[in-house]
């Protein structure tokens, strides 16, 4: 039976688990990661709220992994092979038939100052650190923006600082202390949004200018201090700051003979496949991939990947051409905590609506949905 290994334990290692498994109930599957968890991210948004708590978003793997008959590895991936058949890892050697790389990205943080700002999306910590501080905080100014990888414009994750800009917007509007804090949003992008469509961008500067956040846009972002966030126009005040930078690959990529793009990221074709490899295959925030210069780093983007990878890795075991590619898709609800803005794109149209309750709750009710498959 083939030996198949997957890095990573999130949204694209999972849904290639589950792909596999359907596929192929002999194959041995080995899965390594430091924990046997899944952190589902999208929920960080409401974890300052208390909508959320790191408990209802850290998901133990063990029974999902137990019903797959996946192995799991608690280690880091540290190198890999020319052919790829041999995984250098921290918890020993791994060998191979196909890999399928789910690793993630991390974030870049070259600014000067940027230990200064929170990085949401850094995981639960992160988000609990952001609840504390609203708590201790008696007013002042908060800002909240995002940037880009330069080298690799596909590689940012935008959408959640909307979310946590409208949400502490509206928790601090129910808690009656609104008027004693002025929110900020700064980013480069003199469109910000862009990636979710010409509609979106409107629809939240609309949404900012209504709920009295000052913008700062289309400025080159020059560094933080822990009071001030510097642009090239100049400085503006802050007494937190969340700020979201853009993404590049894993320290562990740079031990490795896997392509890169420019961006740092691994290369992929539009089957998942790695050029050059015999059956590796990428997915997640870990690839770069061809397609249009909105495709976005998002859960539903990595779900989609992985089953390419998965399908297609099965398909080379089999002496099979890979085949099956994946389309480029944005599908996002902007959430405020009470409302949400519905986004979705794909290369034929881009669909906005108005916040309305009935996202929120969908949001919520997706989530649930989403996990109850690893519980």
């Amino acid at each position: 039976m083939p030996r198949i290994t997957i890095i990573g334990s999130g949204f694209a290692a999972l849904t290639a688990v589950r792909t596999l498994r359907k596929q192929d109930a002999q194959a041995e599957i080995t899965l390594i990661s430091p924990k046997p968890e899944f952190l589902y991210l999208p929920g960080l948004i409401w974890i300052p709220s208390g909508l959320r708590t790191g408990a209802d978003l850290r998901i133990p793997l063990e029974n999902f992994f137990q019903r797959m008959g996946v192995k799991h590895l608690a280690g880091e991936a540290t190198g890999l092979s020319a052919d790829g058949r041999t995984l250098e890892t921290s918890a020993g050697t791994l060998e191979n038939d196909g890999l399928i790389i789910a690793s993630g990205g991390r974030f870049l943080k070259k600014l000067p100052g940027i230990e200064q700002a929170i990085t949401p999306c850094e995981g639960i910590a992160a988000a609990e650190r952001i609840r504390d501080r609203l708590q201790e905080m008696e007013g002042g100014s908060i800002a909240i923006g995002f940037a880009s990888n330069p080298k690799e414009p596909q590689a940012m994750r935008g959408g959640p600082m909307f979310e946590f800009l409208f949400g502490i917007d509206q928790q601090l509007r129910k808690e009656g202390r609104r008027d004693r804090f002025q929110l900020h949003f700064f980013t480069p992008a003199p469109k910000p949004g862009n990636r979710l469509g010409p509609k979106a961008v409107s629809g939240l500067l609309r949404e900012m200018e209504k709920r009295r956040i000052q913008t700062h846009l289309g400025q080159k972002l020059k560094g933080f201090s822990d009071t001030q966030v510097f642009m090239e126009g100049g400085a503006f005040d802050a007494d937190l700051i969340l700020f979201m930078p853009g993404m590049t690959g894993n320290p562990w990529f740079d031990q490795t003979p896997l392509p890169r793009s420019p961006g740092g990221l691994i290369q992929a074709d539009a089957h998942c496949r790695v050029p050059g490899f015999e059956r590796v295959y990428v997915a997640g925030d870990s690839g770069s991939f061809p397609g249009p210069d909105w495709m976005p780093k998002q859960a539903h983007m990595a779900d989609l990947q992985a089953e390419a990878a998965a399908k297609n890795l099965l398909a080379e075991l089999q002496g099979k051409p890979p085949e099956k590619t994946f389309r480029a898709e944005l599908i996002c609800i902007v959430d405020a905590n009470d409302r949400g803005m519905l986004v979705a794109r794909t290369e034929k149209r881009n669909l906005v609506l108005p916040a309305s309750p009935a996202f929120h709750w969908m949001k919520r009710g997706f989530e649930w949905w989403y996990l109850r498959q690893y519980r």
